[in-house]
């Protein structure tokens, strides 16, 4: 079936996820982007809802606490939506796609199975995801958001000894200031193999084929191959702060810009 599609944002949207929103309800998607407060021009189709009522704006301070004005530090974000996705897939939301995910064509799932795609060659994507509300993934992270310091079972020994050392020599002791995906791709692949669920896992190309080299998309280039492959169903862009720049002529982008720009 095609799902209807949920996000999270926090802050002012720029042009590119504007564009990628356009994409997503072009593809025949209900769109549904959850925030703090208000998000002013959301496209047409695209509908706001509150986050609080998933995931309490409170839960953002067991990552690492605010700045003195109540703004979010540094990697807050892109960890509180890590959670904030597997909230989502245990409220039956539909499927997630990161605000920079362009779509080419229409998603259909299967709601009994998991929908997610490998990013690079041992590691999956988080940036598309679809779990059944019982899925054994979900039900990890949901006992994970019962503690308070926010400290997985599925973590790798690697990341253990990181953490240990951080703290013998005087560190932070939150596991969050690891890294930033602690709680991200990472993740989700130790979860999915504990579970034996990498089989359901699609090839890069279907989400990832511009991700790691976003000059495929913001710069000039020939974009056929990416635009006319049927094993492509969207790209996920790593706007890498260019998502605010105007595209430029002969680029994926200002193609995608013209194709799903304001009607």
């Amino acid at each position: 079936m095609r799902p209807d599609v949920v996000t999270f944002w926090h802050g002012p949207l720029d042009a590119l996820r504007l564009t990628c929103l356009r994409s997503q309800v072009a593809a025949g998607h209900k769109v549904t982007v959850y925030s703090f407060e208000p998000l002013a021009q959301l496209p047409d189709g695209v509908g706001n809802a509150e986050a609080e009522a998933i995931l309490p704006h409170a839960f953002s301070e067991k990552l690492r606490p605010p700045q003195p004005d109540g703004t979010w530090r540094d990697w807050t974000i892109l960890q509180f939506s890590d959670f904030f996705r597997m909230r989502l897939m245990g409220r039956n939301a539909g499927l997630w796609l990161d605000a920079d995910v362009l779509l080419l064509k229409p998603v259909e799932i299967d709601l009994t199975k998991p929908y997610f795609a490998w990013e690079r060659r041992h590691q999956l994507g988080n940036s598309v995801l679809y779990l059944p509300s019982d899925d054994p993934i979900v039900v990890a992270f949901e006992d994970l958001m019962e503690q308070e310091e926010l400290t997985p079972d599925w973590l790798a020994l690697r990341h253990r000894l990181t953490f240990m050392l951080r703290k013998l020599r005087g560190g932070s002791n939150r596991l969050s200031d690891i890294r930033v995906a602690i709680y991200g791709p990472a993740a989700l692949t130790a979860l999915a193999r504990r579970a034996g669920a990498l089989n359901y896992a699609l090839p890069k190309k279907s989400f990832y084929a511009v991700h790691a080299e976003p000059k495929l998309f913001f710069e000039r280039a020939d974009f056929s191959a990416l635009i006319g492959d049927p094993e492509i169903v969207g790209l996920h862009i790593s706007p890498k702060g260019r998502g605010s720049a105007p595209p430029l002529a002969g680029s994926l982008y200002a193609w995608a810009a013209k194709r799903f720009g304001v009607s």
